[in-house]
């Protein structure tokens, strides 16, 4: 994955954290993910009352993503104070659709970053056999 096209993805879920909706837990997330279309799908969470019903960034990306055509992801980048690293339920649903390869920048509002692939982060991902 080029330099400049991770830069982009970072930028994008910079951009987009700043609309997250995070009124209970304060801590808001972007997401961007780079599909086989070329294009940049970014995601910020959406928390809700009902905590269950509250949508992570990764997903909603990956849902933005699907609903435009995209079906294969490349690369993505995860944006949040702390320490970034997807949730258990969002890698695996980033497992449905990029390779155990697909590098994914986690990075800071304050520009700390890690490089790791999927596969670092969800090592044995459920795959659904067909035919």
């Amino acid at each position: 994955m080029s330099e400049p096209l991770l830069r982009q993805l970072l930028a994008a879920a910079l951009a987009v954290r700043h609309r997250a909706h995070a009124p209970y837990s304060g801590f808001p997330v972007g997401a961007a993910l780079l599909a086989d279309d070329g294009k940049i799908y970014a995601g910020c969470n959406v928390e809700n009352a009902s905590y269950p019903v509250g949508l992570c960034a990764e997903r909603n990306a990956l849902g933005q993503a699907v609903a435009r055509g995209a079906r294969r992801i490349l690369a993505g980048a995860l944006v949040c104070e702390g320490e970034p690293v997807p949730c258990g339920m969002c890698l695996q649903a980033l497992s449905e659709f990029a390779d155990p390869d697909a590098p994914l920048l986690l990075a800071t509002p304050g520009g700390q970053e890690r490089r790791l692939r999927l596969r670092d982060l969800l090592p044995q991902g459920f795959r659904l056999r067909r035919g």
